[in-house]
């Protein structure tokens, strides 16, 4: 290990001396050191996703949701008000709420019994006598200071200044536009519930992989064989799919070049307009025939949104660093508002790929614990992310591309990594 990488002198360490163009040290990964410094320059600085918008839809209500390991509680408050007040009772920090999920206009601790509004602010003590003369200012709910919404999409961050949503955003915000196209009324209805699959691995293994379109054809190749489908051709050689770096750690796997070659609507979903004669006529109606049909041939995106929402064309998936070596991923079917038919295919297709008996995720979390272990083995320290280097270009917006098995998106990841993780205070 480079002396200079490993200085630890006035708090001090040299990422530069980790971090390559095009290989990045292995210790990223599993150094505990290095994961509490992502959370205070990662996760606790920049725009998290944390929850949307159709998960609280009535005033009063409340679901439990988190930005990196830290607790908070996503409210729509007694005015109708999105907020995010964290989860812990400012008397003796004990968590607030424990149930997942619900409606209410108050809080109360479980351990003393201090109650709060869902605005945040301290109602009263129990016992009251014993605080006689004493002030509840400054003993309210702490708030994640930052809180905004984007079609539904609500970011918070736990800097008090920074880029807008919008600037952090940037060009992937194109993305959730094409997600949201899908949906004849431009809205998701995210009530499928979650699921939760628990991981020994780094949260960078996860993020790194989601927008990989070098693995698939390998480790998901028995998904492919039992659906007999042509799947597995969009990560083949001669694939006219893409990889894109958007800036800002956001990535794509974009299949669209594929789709419009076919120019089947509804290709991109494994089906035709006539199995779906209900979510056809519904986009007739809401875009007109011509753009629904291109809609429904792009399909829904393929995108990474750092640091943890992926979009995974029928599913939707929120990455949770718990430790170092431990990440949850919360999964979701997608859900587009006025649209039933649709929906109960979402649902199944999502059970079957990232359910407790689907393979997809099985598949990719067998390659995440391996790539954790592996990455404590000293030799090689390094490891190298070079695939497409002779072939990335600029796409007509200005952000980098290459074929759909390069490692484009992977390099991007670690450039916006490194800015964050080297930016002054």
């Amino acid at each position: 290990m480079p002396q200079a990488a490993v200085s630890q002198e006035a708090g001090f360490r040299d990422y530069r001396a980790l971090i390559e163009p095009a290989r990045v040290n292995s210790r990223l990964y599993y150094d505990p050191d290095i994961f509490q410094e992502e959370l205070e320059k990662i996760w606790y600085r920049t725009w998290v996703y944390v929850g949307h918008t159709s998960e609280i839809p009535n005033k009063n209500d409340y679901v439990t949701k988190s930005i990196g390991p830290m607790p908070v509680l996503l409210v729509r408050d007694k005015d109708g008000e999105v907020r995010l007040l964290l989860n812990k009772c400012p008397h003796r920090g004990n968590q607030l709420c424990a149930y997942k999920q619900g409606n209410r206009t108050s809080f109360t601790c479980p351990y003393h019994s201090w109650t709060f509004s869902n605005t945040g602010d301290l109602m009263g003590y129990a016992l009251p006598e014993g605080y006689e003369g004493q002030d509840k200012k400054g003993l309210n709910l702490g708030k994640v200071p930052r809180i905004a919404i984007y079609r539904g999409f609500v970011f918070g961050s736990m800097a008090h200044e920074g880029p807008s949503l919008e600037e952090h955003l940037g060009g992937a915000k194109a993305a959730l536009d094409q997600l949201l196209d899908n949906s004849p009324t431009g809205e998701l209805d995210l009530t499928a519930g979650f699921l939760q699959h628990r991981t020994k691995a780094n949260w960078k293994f996860m993020l790194e992989n989601e927008t990989d379109g070098y693995h698939p054809g390998f480790v998901h190749g028995s998904v492919f064989q039992v659906t007999n489908s042509g799947i597995g051709n969009l990560y083949g050689a001669q694939s006219l799919a893409l990889t894109r770096d958007y800036g800002n750690g956001h990535t794509e796997f974009d299949l669209r070049p594929e789709w419009r070659r076919l120019d089947k609507p509804l290709e991109w979903f494994g089906t035709s307009e006539a199995r779906l004669p209900d979510y056809v006529q519904a986009m007739n109606a809401a875009y007109g025939a011509e753009r629904a049909r291109q809609i429904m041939i792009d399909g829904s995106p393929h995108v990474m949104i750092f640091p943890n929402l992926f979009i995974a064309e029928i599913q939707m998936f929120v990455l949770q660093p718990v430790a170092v070596d431990e990440t949850i991923q919360h999964v979701t079917a997608l859900q587009f508002k006025g649209a039933p038919d649709i929906n109960r295919r979402l649902r199944q297709q999502t059970m079957g790929s990232v359910g407790p008996a689907g393979f997809l995720l099985a598949d990719d979390t067998e390659m995440y614990e391996r790539n954790h272990r592996g990455a404590k083995i000293p030799d090689p320290e390094w490891l190298t992310l070079t695939r497409g280097l002779h072939r990335e270009r600029r796409d007509e917006n200005g952000f980098r591309i290459a074929h759909s098995t390069d490692e484009t998106p992977q390099r991007g990841i670690w450039r916006h990594y490194l800015n964050l993780m080297t930016q002054a205070r």
